[in-house]
């Protein structure tokens, strides 16, 4: 898909004041936006996310990276608790990858849930419809070159990391059940040097650079557009539509 992102200086767009911003999307039958949602831990991507399906509702659907984390029913609780959970090979992108490609094919899919207290995927699946906007949000969803090459828009939302410090502290404790001395291990041994190796990089693969995701302005903004393609995805049926017809 060939798009262009006009006014924006060195390839990229920071969002955090009142700049102009626009997608130009030259495929004639544009079926599906993917929006990549990217950005460091607690950095308030989930945030900007949330926000958006509460806007849009049942227009968009959303996939979360971290349902992607590969299943370790075979290795015991006290050493999943030791995994690396913010290297890229934890994930398994291969099945978000094939799941992405099905939805813009028009079909359902079966998206894996992750138990954050287990540390481990649930046995349970939550069956995701295909949309017009697909939002995908998660620390590394930039990183994957076969994975940014199906986003039509990537973003990535950053904060300071002090910021960021102080909520994966706040969420992991308070929501995911785990102990603040073990959060904070985790953060010194492998989330820090993980963000800096490879979260950090992936900002220079966005099209826009987001400042919070509780950013009125840039939210604002991405609302105006995301409405832009749905009524520019609409207009296409109606076309298509009436070529049915006269056929």
């Amino acid at each position: 898909m060939e798009k262009s992102l006009v006014n924006h200086c060195h390839k990229q767009n920071t969002i955090g004041c009142d700049e102009n911003i626009d997608f130009v999307d030259t495929e004639e039958h544009m079926k599906t936006v993917i929006i990549g949602i990217a950005g460091g831990t607690g950095s308030g991507k989930s945030t900007f996310t949330n926000r958006l399906k509460d806007e849009f509702k049942d227009q968009v659907a959303v996939l979360y990276h971290d349902n992607y984390y590969r299943a370790q029913d075979d290795i015991p609780f006290e050493e999943r608790k030791k995994v690396n959970y913010d290297h890229p090979d934890a994930f398994e992108t291969e099945l978000l990858i094939e799941h992405i490609k099905q939805l813009k094919e028009g079909h359902a899919i079966q998206c894996p849930v992750y138990d954050y207290a287990a540390n481990n995927r649930s046995k349970e699946v939550v069956e995701i419809q295909p949309k017009r906007v697909i939002l995908l949000e998660g620390i590394l969803v930039l990183a994957d070159p076969r994975l940014r090459e199906l986003l039509d828009i990537k973003v990535f939302v950053e904060a300071d990391a002090d910021e960021r410090i102080l909520r994966r502290v706040i969420r992991d404790v308070k929501e995911r059940g785990r102990d603040l001395e073990g959060v904070v291990d985790q953060y010194l041994t492998t989330v820090k040097p993980m963000h800096y190796l490879y979260v950090e990089p992936t900002r220079a693969k966005a099209d826009i650079v987001i400042n919070s995701g509780k950013n009125n302005v840039a939210f604002d903004l991405f609302v105006s557009k995301i409405r832009q393609l749905l009524e520019q995805l609409s207009d296409q049926d109606k076309k298509c539509a009436v070529g049915e017809r006269r056929g």
